[in-house]
Order: C-alpha cells, then sequence, then structure tokens
C-alpha cells in the first residue's frame, strides 16, 4: 500500500513511517520541519518539506495514497492558553487542509492522531472513549473540533476513518529543545545542562506515560487491519499513573543527579488527574504494555545523550498573550 504520512519528520511520523516501510509499504511524507528533524526520516520515504495548510500541496503529494495518517500539528497543550491563533492554526485549520485533500484524491482510509487532552477534566478516571468531551484549552478544542469534521465527512465520501488517542508518548527521536511541552525530555535536557527539573504547581499532577514502541504496534493495525473502521481508540498505558514529582525523582535517579526540583506557579487550566483506559485498544489492536516508565525512561536518556543537551529554543512559537497569568518560565526564558 501507498501511506501518506503528515508530520513524517516528527516523533511519532518518523516511528510510523519506518513501521510502514519495513513492512513493504511505500510512505509519502509531508512535514515543515517546524517541530521535526529531516534526520528523522528514512531514505525511502517519499519526502516533501511542505505545510500542511497548502492544500494544493497536499492533494498533489496525496495522489495515488491509499491511507492517510495525520499527525502534524503544534501539540503544544498549555501553551495553548497564550498561542491560540497559532496553535490552533496548526492544528484544527491544517486538519482541514488534510482532510480535503484525501476526500479530493478519494483515499480509502484516513487515520486521524487525536489527543487526551480531548477528554479535559472528568469526575471519572480513568477517561474513556464513551464519555463526554470536556475539552479545557484551545488545542484540545481544535482537536475535538476536527475529530467531529472528520465523522462527518468522510463517511459522507465513502471513506473509513479511525481516531487514535495517545497519550503522553515518549522515546528516541522526541523534540526535547521545546520549551514549551515533552515534560520528560525538558527534564532530561535541563539535567544534561547541569539544572535541576521545573515543576509547575505542586507536582501532584497526575499522568501515565507511553515508550514509543507500545504505540507503534498498535498504529499499524488501526491503519491497516480492515475490520477496525470508524473507530475511536485510546493508545496507550493505564497501569503505572504517576505524580509529576514521581516523573521527575525517577529521571534524576536514573541520571544520577540530586532531586532538587524547582516549583513553579500552576500553568493555567491544566488538567490535574489524566490517564486513558486501553481495554478498547487491548480488545480491538491487541495492546500490551511491554515497556515500563523506567525501562522508556532509560532509553529515552540513552538517546538525548548521545546527541548531547541543547539550548531551548523559544523561537518554535510566538507567544501571543503575555501578561500576569503567563508562565513566567517562558517570558522570562529562565530554562
Amino acid at each position: 500500500m501507498k501511506i501518506f504520512i503528515t508530520g513524517v519528520a516528527g516523533f511519532l511520523g518518523s516511528h510510523l513511517a519506518d513501521r510502514m516501510i519495513s513492512l513493504g509499504h511505500s510512505v509519502v511524507g509531508v512535514d515543515n520541519l517546524a517541530g521535526g528533524s529531516i534526520d528523522n526520516v528514512d531514505d525511502k520515504v517519499e519526502f516533501y518539506n511542505v505545510d500542511c495548510n497548502d492544500i494544493d500541496s497536499m492533494r498533489e503529494h496525496m495522489k495515488n495514497c491509499d491511507v492517510v495518517f495525520h499527525a502534524a500539528c503544534t501539540a503544544h497543550d498549555g501553551l495553548s492558553v497564550f498561542s491560540p491563533w497559532y496553535i490552533t492554526n496548526n492544528t484544527f485549520q491544517n486538519t482541514m487542509s488534510v482532510v480535503s485533500a484525501a476526500i479530493h484524491n478519494k483515499v480509502k482510509r484516513f487515520v486521524y492522531c487525536s489527543s487526551m487532552s480531548r477528554y479535559g477534566e472528568q469526575e471519572v478516571l480513568p477517561f474513556h472513549e464513551e464519555m463526554t468531551c470536556n475539552p479545557r484549552v484551545p488545542y484540545a478544542i481544535a482537536k475535538f473540533a476536527a475529530e467531529q469534521v472528520i465523522q462527518q465527512l468522510m463517511p459522507l465520501n465513502g471513506i473509513e476513518y479511525n481516531i487514535v488517542v495517545p497519550h503522553n508518548i515518549i522515546g528516541p527521536r522526541q523534540k526535547y529543545d521545546d520549551p514549551y511541552r515533552n515534560v520528560a525530555g525538558i527534564m532530561i535536557n535541563r539535567i544534561l545542562q547541569g539544572k535541576q527539573p521545573i515543576i509547575y504547581g505542586d507536582g501532584n499532577q497526575k499522568r501515565c506515560f507511553s515508550f514509543i514502541d507500545d504505540v507503534i504496534y498498535c498504529l499499524e493495525r488501526i491503519v491497516l487491519q480492515e475490520d477496525v473502521v470508524g473507530e475511536i481508540i485510546n493508545i496507550g498505558p493505564d497501569e503505572e499513573f504517576v505524580t509529576i514529582n514521581e516523573l521527575a525523582k525517577t529521571i534524576s535517579e536514573l541520571m544520577d543527579w540530586p532531586f532538587e526540583p524547582i516549583y513553579v506557579p500552576d500553568r493555567p487550566l491544566e488538567v490535574k488527574y489524566a490517564t486513558c483506559l486501553a481495554d478498547k485498544a487491548r480488545k480491538l489492536v491487541g495492546y500490551e504494555t511491554k515497556t515500563t516508565l523506567r525501562a522508556g525512561l532509560t532509553k529515552m536518556i540513552e538517546d538525548i545523550k548521545g546527541k548531547g543537551s541543547r539550548e531551548f529554543d523559544y523561537d518554535l512559537v510566538n507567544i501571543e498573550i503575555n501578561n500576569e497569568s503567563t508562565p513566567s518560565t517562558w517570558t522570562e526564558r529562565i530554562f
């Protein structure tokens, strides 16, 4: 099959491309390299350095593709409160461009990579696919809105679709010089620079973290498996529900670093407790957590150490709203 992957130079997209190629499929990939790296792209990928918002390019490069996997977006949950135009333009609007191009090219299947932020703040844990979503920040709202469009337009045009909801993926190739997202990567990078981890609020926020290898084999089936159609599927572990304090302590231990984190005020509208039930993924695509959090972090640390620490790139995104609510870690660039 011919697979079209957006965000192919990014963390998730590049790993999926590698897997599709290893299975004998051909891959066409696009990426504007805002959050990805050309070093992540296999030579066998037919690569185009274009932005997903360029609908003419999407139509052209998607020709004769069987499946579209849309992973490209600026996945900055917390930052979207302060850069809503940029984040939603590269989350909702770019999805509309890719959706339109997919319909134009009459692809067989469209797979959309959503986010657990779709669930927002809930009274019931863990989050399951049938619950009513309550997205809190612009990024989450944009992700959920795009899902709703996909659910309407794809069946109308005879295209199969699936929506995957991975959460907090970690592993090699994840961008770690972005000061606005990827908490584990930020902490590892800071420690390599001889600095303590920064923790927002009291650090008792709780999350589950997914190692990339445990996600990819599920995505493979969601992309290719004929009997999985029209589904929304959480992908990720529901066994290790840890606080950010515990995450930072584990990373410090693995890097033989004294655990003396720096606490700063909460980020506005951050969800306190977020974890997803994986039962549907277990049933439909054979999900199994094969990598513990500690093992996954060990592999991620080795990867980042091999590349070396990097200065944080504050110019990745322009902060549109700068006031007393904006985290000082961003405005004063204290990373």
